[in-house]
């Protein structure tokens, strides 16, 4: 029997990169294909120790280059896509919104199109909760599949754009997709522009950590690998058409979150400096993930386990994340800050 092959988009990023280790070690009967452009926030050297596996395939690409997209669906036969590439950080979004159109728009009306004319089995979009809005800070409201989508940045008006595409295809050309909206990730291989990552690093630094605002703004954070799990269900558990919420009932205030970092890291909350807010700053996130959790998922770690872990990691893999902020990138972190 032929192994079937699932294209994982945008895997070498963040959340992405976390799902091709955990499918390509979890599934040895499937062919796992990592497509990445590898533009700034792509880093192949997460996958050093799965890179010589037999179930592992590297492809470099960019989703929106319709023709070189369509030809490497009709040469490969895909059985699944899962589609994270994506323009992410939201600062970015308000300085180059053309970007994130181009990518997250047009790149998933193109990978859709190559979907539908090689008749693939499912296609499941990987989004955000950032597609709904904002909530108050009421402890009792949260969203859920239902909630009407409010978006309130370039990044997650161009995610909200591509859930719809998403449904119209199946809508229309009876394509099976699964759409799903998850809350904050943390975790390995974190990209350090994000609150997390930078907060550790700039704190293992005795850097100021800069936060927006009073720090009130409340975010449901998820353990990437809890999300990992997540997906895996879906992809093959989830009924087509429908749309998954997965959030980590771990609801924290950014400041929360910053002095948290710094406790465990016994270091000086002197550290932290408040900067003016970020433009369209949402107040709270909050996931209801009771219909996921209806297919058997649950998140397995705590914010305070999944912290720790975390911050160890960071420890323990020094290295990679000096390299990366080493780069180009670091005047970029001097003026910008976490998405969050």
């Amino acid at each position: 029997m032929a192994r079937k092959k699932i294209l994982v988009t945008g895997g070498a990023g963040f959340i992405g990169g976390n799902f091709v280790q955990y499918m390509v070690d979890k599934y040895p009967q499937y062919g796992i294909y990592n497509l990445d452009l590898l533009t700034y926030a792509g880093d192949l050297t997460k996958h050093k120790h799965i890179e010589t596996k037999e179930n592992y395939h590297f492809v470099k690409a960019d989703i929106a280059d319709r023709e070189t997209i369509l030809t490497l669906f009709e040469k490969e036969k895909f059985d699944y896509v899962v589609h994270f590439a994506a323009e992410s950080h939201v600062d970015r979004s308000i300085t180059d919104p053309g970007v994130f159109v181009q990518t997250n728009v047009v790149g998933t009306q193109v990978l859709l199109d190559a979907s539908r004319m090689t008749e693939i089995t499912k296609f499941v979009h990987v989004s955000t909760d950032e597609v709904y809005g904002e909530l108050d800070f009421d402890p009792n409201t949260f969203f859920t599949e239902d909630t009407p989508l409010q978006p309130n940045s370039p990044y997650s008006a161009s995610k909200a754009s591509s859930d719809l595409l998403v449904r119209s295809y199946n809508e229309t050309y009876r394509l099976p997709v699964n759409i799903t909206r998850c809350s904050n990730n943390y975790g390995p291989y974190h990209f350090p522009e994000k609150l997390i990552p930078l907060t550790i690093s700039r704190v293992l630094n005795d850097q100021k950590v800069p936060v927006y605002g009073d720090g009130k703004n409340i975010r449901d954070w998820l353990h990437v690998i809890d999300h990992c799990a997540a997906i895996d269900i879906v992809l093959h558990e989830g009924i087509n058409g429908e749309v998954y919420n997965v959030g980590g009932h771990n609801e924290r205030t950014n400041l929360e979150v910053v002095k948290t970092i710094i406790k465990i890291l016994g270091k000086s909350e002197n550290l932290i400096e408040f900067v003016k807010d970020r433009l369209g700053h949402d107040k709270r996130y909050a996931i209801d993930p009771t219909k996921l959790e209806k297919l058997g998922w649950k998140p397995t770690y705590t914010f305070d386990t999944g912290i720790a872990q975390t911050i160890q990691w960071y420890l323990d893999n020094k290295e990679w994340w000096e390299s990366i902020i080493s780069r180009e990138y670091q005047n970029y972190f001097e003026k910008q800050y976490s998405s969050i």
